[in-house]
């Protein structure tokens, strides 16, 4: 049996086609077999792109090809797209992304996400107030071990909107968990956040375990900065002049009443 025939055998094992392996002589030189190869190939792909997806919980975003590179007052274009690689999550590095309200933070990070659910990695995104909650929820030892080590084993977490609420210091406490268990086990972060790091401590205030959190974070980090004003508020605006011009339109339009 030469190579090419040793690597067919191996990929019908991995496919679990072992009846088709079993007798593999049998078929060998058959012209559908090469064919029937690629079809499982090709669906066991989708679907495990599919399934991926779906545990990654993405919901509904904008691709990166509508973002306005224009808008923010500060934004490292290069970098945002070299992170977009995902090349980070196969050396357990972190991304923060920083910056004020409305100006694409979350779109960056579930583009992220996407693109490392496309390369092939277990991903996971959840709001910062989501994940706390659910781990503060469990009211076991067993139970908060069980969704440690949930939040523990995607290749990439995406924790979201970090700095909006204030916590207290168990919160704090499991953040710093969840952080310095995936920085031990060299497994990546991406994070927004609308604070910089010495504000932290009004985000857990009193808490003892910010410092080391905040330092374990950004040990192996890319820190990318967003500046400018809310673009949301921007389109708010345009919108309103927008409906404000079809009303004053609708209103020249209608015919005058007439004076009998």
């Amino acid at each position: 049996m030469n190579e090419h025939d040793q690597e067919i055998l191996t990929l019908l094992t991995r496919l679990k086609l072992y009846g088709l392996a079993a007798n593999y002589e049998n078929y060998r030189n058959e012209p559908w077999l090469q064919n029937l190869l690629q079809l499982e190939q090709d669906e066991r792909k989708r679907r495990s792109l599919e399934n991926r997806l779906r545990l990654a919980n993405l919901g509904s975003y904008k691709p990166m090809v509508e973002y306005d590179w224009s808008w923010p007052t500060a934004v490292e274009r290069y970098q945002c797209e070299e992170i977009l690689n995902v090349g980070f999550v196969s050396q357990g590095s972190n991304v923060v992304i920083m910056g004020s309200n409305g100006l694409g933070k979350t779109m960056l990070l579930k583009n992220i996400g996407y693109q490392a659910v496309l390369a092939g990695y277990q991903v996971l995104f959840r709001t910062a107030s989501d994940l706390l909650r659910d781990l503060g929820a469990q009211e076991s030892m067993q139970g908060r071990a069980r969704r440690l080590k949930y939040y523990c084993q995607p290749a990439l977490l995406c924790i979201d909107e970090v700095g909006y609420l204030s916590y207290d210091n168990t919160h704090a406490d499991l953040l710093f968990e969840v952080v310095s268990r995936r920085y031990n086990a060299n497994k990546s972060i991406a994070l927004t956040t609308n604070r910089v790091f010495s504000e932290w401590s009004e985000v857990f205030p009193n808490s003892a375990c910010v410092v080391t959190l905040v330092d374990r974070l950004v040990h192996r980090a890319e820190l990318v900065k967003l500046e400018g004003d809310s673009y949301r508020k921007k389109e708010a605006i345009e919108a309103q002049e927008r409906r404000s011009k079809e009303r004053l339109g609708k209103a020249k339009s209608k015919p005058k009443p007439r004076d009998d």
